[in-house]
């Protein structure tokens, strides 16, 4: 197997590209809920607390994910204080690191060129660049278990030293697994059986690969954790795990359901422009396995010395059983979020970019012209989109102040004016560019500069205002409770229990669902001093019990109430209600 060198420039290039996309701006939204909310105070409170074997969230044992992301998130609070930036900062380093794994894997194989490409195409998507900004594991689970594929894949067909990849294999999974749980184990080994079968090389894994040596290093490095909870916490550990897990599989959880369906347009949007080249490089990848499976069926055994394993196409059909085999046990899952397919992404990079340098080097490559076609399509169907989202978003506002009181008095800007626009431009361009045999490289650099330069544009335009109205009013006001309150008083959060408010409290936090009053009775009749966090149109549901509780500050939309006065404003405030927002765009 030929040895290519990656190109310093292009990884200079790679680490600057994803360093900005990952980390502008990274703090400076407040923390969206429900998932970032959890996580970020779980993590607050082992900081908090020492405690680096029992996760808690709001003081109550947490089971939904395993301690990997929590240890993460312990120390970058030591680092950089507890705030957004430091919740977020895991995922973002797991997110450069990533894409530096994945061009250096491709490097090694196929050369710098389709390494570059893969790379850029494993960035440049909305799901991936989401993830890496978010306060959750999935970030980090995808580095471990796209680590172990590596690991497995050269372990399995390098020679000599590169042998020792397999190691990897194993590490990878036992550190996904302590990320979140089964599914860590479970992508890779679906991946890996998957290929083993079809390429009919069990007896090549079982002298290369070290199952048994590597299930007990799998073992050492992420069982040691598992036995302490159990050992800890007995049943309240083990059946809790099981309904996260099993029970997550089986039936849908907090109402994230979805058809068999579900899927299909997480990744045609998720992994748009280069989505549009995955139908041809599947139909590629099978026609070259069927095409070659008559003579691996008569020759499967170990090749003589010196002959490489993995050569031609198989690199194909890895990533492509990869890709099918995730896709599936994810469909099969009943509880569906758009995150969880995130481990197949970079197969998804994988195929796009071979079928995209094989297209470069033939422009008859069936297939071609069709996929860019289709990026086109669905690029303009997304320009009439991002130019109807203010209109849209005026339009339905009106349902969102549940959750957000002051949606009906702000809009989006010009922000998605602007995206419009930029897609718009950037689909003429591909399809001048893309559909000349001669200069279709271009189009590469057209429809990743416009993902990227969208996406800069949600950052620096939407996003500010959407936190200021929307996301941010009820963390300012927990953040000033936490300011004022003792360990021994209590603030409670009513109507909206948001987990992010335990995290600006940075205390424990009584969430009590706006039809439980007789709850919200009880807790008000605790003596000592009280504060209630609550959206302002609740404020006429409230118990007689509180007809004590005086407003203490409002932010757009949201009212903290107390009995009695407050000690210390946060910096910057004032204790009546702010002056109208500006409304955007207009």
């Amino acid at each position: 197997m030929d040895r290519m060198s990656a190109r310093p420039i292009q990884l200079l290039l790679l680490l600057f590209l994803s360093g900005l996309l990952f980390f502008t701006g990274l703090g400076s939204m407040g923390l969206t809920d429900r998932d970032e909310g959890r996580n970020a105070e779980a993590g607050r409170e082992m900081f908090a607390s020492g405690d680096l074997v029992t996760p808690t969230f709001n003081g109550v044992l947490r089971v939904a994910k395993p301690v990997f992301v929590y240890w993460l998130m312990t120390a970058s609070y030591s680092l950089f204080g507890v705030n957004e930036f430091a919740a977020r900062a895991p995922s973002a380093l797991f997110g450069v690191a990533l894409i530096v794994m994945h061009y250096l894997f491709l490097t090694r194989l196929r050369g710098p060129t389709l390494g570059l490409y893969g790379a850029l195409m494993l960035l440049l998507n909305i799901e991936m660049l989401a993830l890496g900004r978010m306060a959750i594991t999935d970030s980090v689970l995808i580095f471990f278990t796209t680590l172990s594929l590596y690991g497995f894949w050269l372990g399995l067909h390098e020679s000599g030293a590169g042998r020792h990849w397999i190691w990897a294999f194993y590490a990878g999974m036992a550190l996904a697994t302590l990320t979140k749980g089964p599914v860590g184990f479970a992508v890779p080994l679906i991946t890996a059986l998957l290929y083993l079968a079809a390429t009919r090389q069990w007896r090549v894994f079982w002298q290369r690969g070290a199952p048994i040596v590597g299930l007990s290093l799998f073992l050492i490095l992420a069982g040691p954790w598992y036995a302490a909870m159990f050992l800890i916490h007995g049943d309240a550990y083990s059946s809790q795990a099981k309904v996260h897990t099993v029970g997550r599989f089986l039936a849908p959880m907090e109402g994230h359901g979805g058809g068999w369906w579900f899927y299909f347009p997480v990744v045609l949007l998720g992994f748009y422009p280069w989505s549009t080249f995955l139908p041809a490089a599947l139909y590629r990848a099978y026609q070259s396995w069927r095409e070659c499976r008559p003579l691996r069926d008569r020759n499967h055994e170990l090749p003589a010395s010196g002959t490489p394993l993995g050569s031609g196409k198989e690199l194909e059909w890895f990533a492509a059983l990869w890709f099918v085999g995730v896709f599936i046990f994810f469909s099969l899952s009943s509880t569906r979020l758009p995150h969880y397919i995130g481990p197949l992404f970079p197969a998804c990079a994988i195929l796009a970019a071979s079928f995209w340098a094989q297209g470069l080097k033939d422009p008859s490559t069936k297939g071609l012209r069709g996929s860019i076609h289709f990026m086109m399509g669905i690029g303009y169907l997304l320009a009439v989109g991002f130019a109807s989202a203010p209109s849209l978003f005026a339009k339905f506002s009106g349902k969102m102040v549940k959750e957000f009181p002051f949606a009906t008095q702000f809009d989006l800007g010009i922000g998605p004016y602007i995206g419009a626009a930029i897609v718009l431009v950037a689909m003429g361009l591909i399809g001048y560019f893309g559909l000349n045999d001669n200069r279709r490289g271009i189009a590469f650099a057209v429809a990743g500069g416009a993902l990227a330069s969208v996406f800069l544009v949600a950052i620096l335009l939407v996003v500010p205002g959407l936190n200021r109205y929307a996301i941010a009013p009820p963390q300012e006001l927990a953040y000033a409770a936490g300011l004022n309150l003792n360990p021994s008083d209590q603030l409670i959060a009513f109507g909206s229990t948001r987990p992010s408010i335990a995290f600006y409290a940075k205390r424990t936090v009584t969430f009590i669902p706006a039809n439980e009053i007789d709850r919200l009775r009880k807790a008000l009749g605790k003596e000592g001093r009280t504060m209630i966090l609550l959206p302002e149109y609740f404020q006429d549901a409230l118990p007689k019990e509180a007809a004590v509780f005086q407003p203490i500050l409002k932010r757009y939309g949201y009212v903290l109430l107390g009995n009695e006065p407050m000690v210390t404003l946060p910096q910057g405030t004032k204790s009546t209600a702010p002056p109208p927002p500006k409304i955007l765009g207009h």
